[in-house]
């Protein structure tokens, strides 16, 4: 499960207001400003797809309430006896 994302980050591109403040606090450096422009006519945050730690940092750096939602993947507790003991 290391080499794994342990978490997945949706954007609500429409409530986004392209201010970076997501990109920049994100620890693996996994979203970026979208090219293409929103309704708004901003550029949105977009998720790279891989990688996502599921730390929520982006969440709360966020100025933006329901913009972005973090989902954390839940470990089977078999791994986690199994890593545990290797």
């Amino acid at each position: 499960m290391a080499n794994q994302p342990r978490g997945d980050v949706k954007i609500n591109q429409e409530e986004c207001k392209g201010c970076g403040l997501c990109v920049e606090s994100c620890p693996p450096k996994v979203l970026e400003l979208a090219p293409e422009l929103n309704a708004y006519g901003v550029h949105p945050a977009h998720y790279k797809g891989d990688a996502c730690t599921g730390c929520g940092i982006c969440f709360y750096a966020c100025p933006e309430p329901g913009a972005i939602t973090v989902y954390r993947a839940v470990v089977p507790k078999a791994e986690v006896k199994n890593a545990a003991t290797v």
